[in-house]
C-alpha cells in the first residue's frame, strides 16, 4: 500500500552552503522514494528558515527545492505544507504555482482509516507566549500588507533577523518544550479521539504512547543536526526513519 510521508524543520537557508546542499541531496533521495512508493507528503512546518511571499517576485535561494516539489506534484503525489513559525506567510505561490496545499495551525486528517492531528507545534499548550504574539503580529492582514511593501532586500533582512530572534526565544532546555507539546497532546487525547498527534518545532525526534493507550505523540525532529529524519505511515503502522 502507498505510504504517507512526513517531514519537518529542515530550516533551508539557515546553514552554510555545503550543509544546505547536503540537505537538498537527502531531500532529493527521499522524494525519489516517495515518487516510487508514496501517495502523499506532509511538510510539517519550518521547511524554510524564512519565507515571505511577495506580489511580483520569488526570493532567491530555494530554486532547487521548488523544482523538487514541482516534480513530486507532477508525479501525482499530494503535497501538504503546514506553516511553522519560520514560515512567516506562505501566500498563494505554493498553491497556485506548485500545486501544494498550504495550511496553518492545527489540522485533522483521516489516513487509511486512522485519525491524525498534524501541527507544527508553535503556540500550542500553556506558555509559548512569544510565538502566540508572533502569530498575532506577523500574520494579520494589515502587517502582511505593510511588510510586503518593503523593498525585498530589506524584507528578507528583517525575516532573517526575526528567524534569529525566534531561535533565541527557544528554551535552552528543549525537553521543557517537548513536555509542553507532549502535555498538550495528552490533554487533547482526553477530549477527542485520534490515533496520532504529529508535530515538529522542538527538534526532538521521537514517538510516545499517550496515557489513553490508543493514541501516540510523534515528533519529526530536525534536519539541521546532520541527520535526515522522516515519518512514514503505511499499512496501519507509523514509523520514524532516517536516510
Amino acid at each position: 500500500m502507498p505510504g504517507t510521508y512526513f517531514i519537518s524543520d529542515l530550516h533551508l537557508g539557515l546553514q552554510d552552503e555545503k550543509t544546505e546542499q547536503l540537505k537538498l541531496d537527502n531531500l532529493e533521495r527521499l522524494f525519489a522514494q516517495i515518487r516510487a512508493e508514496g501517495r502523499s507528503l506532509y511538510m510539517v512546518g519550518d521547511i524554510l528558515d524564512y519565507w515571505m511571499e511577495f506580489r511580483h517576485l520569488i526570493p532567491k535561494g530555494f530554486t532547487r527545492l521548488f523544482c523538487l516539489l514541482s516534480d513530486l506534484v507532477r508525479h501525482g503525489v499530494e503535497v501538504v505544507y503546514i506553516s511553522g513559525n519560520h514560515d512567516f506567510y506562505l501566500g498563494r505561490y505554493f498553491d497556485q504555482e506548485l500545486g501544494i496545499r498550504t495550511l496553518y495551525g492545527m489540522n485533522e486528517a483521516e489516513i487509511d482509516g486512522r485519525r491524525f492531528v498534524v501541527a507544527h507545534g508553535d503556540g500550542l499548550g500553556a506558555g509559548d507566549l512569544g510565538y502566540k504574539l508572533f502569530t498575532r503580529l506577523v500574520r494579520n492582514r494589515f502587517n502582511l500588507a505593510l511588510f510586503s511593501g518593503f523593498h525585498p532586500d530589506l524584507a528578507v533582512a528583517v525575516m532573517k533577523k526575526l528567524s534569529l530572534l525566534s531561535r533565541q526565544h527557544k528554551p535552552d532546555n528543549r525537553y521543557f518544550d517537548r513536555d509542553r507539546l507532549l502535555n498538550f497532546a495528552e490533554s487533547m487525547a482526553r477530549q477527542r479521539k485520534f490515533d496520532y498527534f504529529v508535530c515538529g518545532h522542538n527538534h526532538l525526534l521521537g514517538m510516545s504512547e499517550l496515557s489513553d493507550g490508543s493514541s501516540r505523540y510523534v515528533n519529526l525532529g530536525t534536519w539541521i543536526e546532520g541527520s535526515a529524519p522522516y515519518g512514514v505511515f503505511r499499512d496501519g503502522v507509523f514509523q520514524l526513519k532516517e536516510l
